[in-house]
């Protein structure tokens, strides 16, 4: 029998100890038979290290000072030698069986650049919410096209995989993007390559009122923005992006504002 393709996953972490642990856990729980696990801490002083340390028979990991998220992936990727590599954040999850299909699709279609799929929206308890934002994006993922990805970023980060051959070809993600850095790589290697689409849930991404993207949402959609404009030289798309940042921000505003008021009633 062939053995399947190698599978390098990088979870770049500082801090994250509340949930590194089930990050680790949904990886290993895969029995994937070709995997590589780095972990890339930023040398954080919580729990995390305590952690790493009773898993690090089964992943290597680095604990260093580094320039923020985008230079923990690249050195991740740098330390890696899989045939298909990934980011999986220190909050996030994968759903059983997800490297096994990934791995599927890439060996069915070896010419594949990079691969997507569903990803589910979960609170700090692992409990799923934002359901309909999860279905928006599903539905626009199944009608995939370049020119709606330059109006809005529906790729799910937690559910995308490179072949390494994309990432010798188009290089390594820009450390200057600090919350759009994946926008920014789907635009990049998406102008080139049509992505695999697995119709399927891959993943799971983490929404509480500490995560990056809760945090300072209307800052992401603007960087968004401003990526978008670097590729795109329509007025028209560019338009249309900013008309959906705008009704994004409105959406995550009312959002934001229904869980403000929900903590205070609890």
């Amino acid at each position: 029998m062939q053995k399947p393709p190698k599978i390098s996953i990088i979870t770049p972490s500082f801090n994250q100890g509340k949930f590194i642990e089930r990050t680790i856990l949904s990886i290993l729980n895969q029995n994937y038979p070709n995997l590589e696990y780095i972990v890339v801490d930023g040398g954080s002083k919580d729990e995390t290290i305590t952690i790493l340390k009773k898993y690090e028979k089964r992943l290597r990991w680095i604990s260093e000072k580094d320039k923020g998220q985008s230079d923990a992936i690249n050195k991740g990727i740098r330390m890696s030698s899989g045939d298909i590599v990934a980011y999986l954040n220190s909050d996030d999850l994968y759903e059983n069986g997800a490297l096994k299909k990934v791995s599927g699709y890439f060996t069915a279609q070896p010419s594949t650049m990079w691969v997507t799929g569903r990803c589910r929206i979960i609170d700090e308890h692992d409990r799923e919410k934002r359901g309909f934002i999860a279905d928006y994006k599903n539905f626009l993922l199944s009608r995939y096209n370049y020119n709606i990805l330059l109006v809005t970023n529906f790729i799910a980060q937690p559910a995308t995989f490179l072949n390494r051959k994309a990432i010798d070809e188009l290089g390594y993600f820009d450390i200057n993007h600090h919350r759009v850095m994946d926008y920014d790589y789907w635009l990049r290697i998406g102008r080139k390559y049509r992505p695999g689409i697995i119709n399927e849930d891959l993943a799971a991404f983490r929404v509480y009122s500490e995560s990056k993207t809760s945090s300072a949402f209307k800052t992401t959609f603007q960087q968004e923005l401003a990526v978008c404009r670097q590729y795109s030289g329509s007025r028209l798309i560019n338009g249309l992006h900013y008309l959906n940042y705008l009704g994004i921000c409105t959406a995550y505003t009312v959002l934001d504002n229904i869980s403000k008021l929900k903590r205070k009633e609890g």
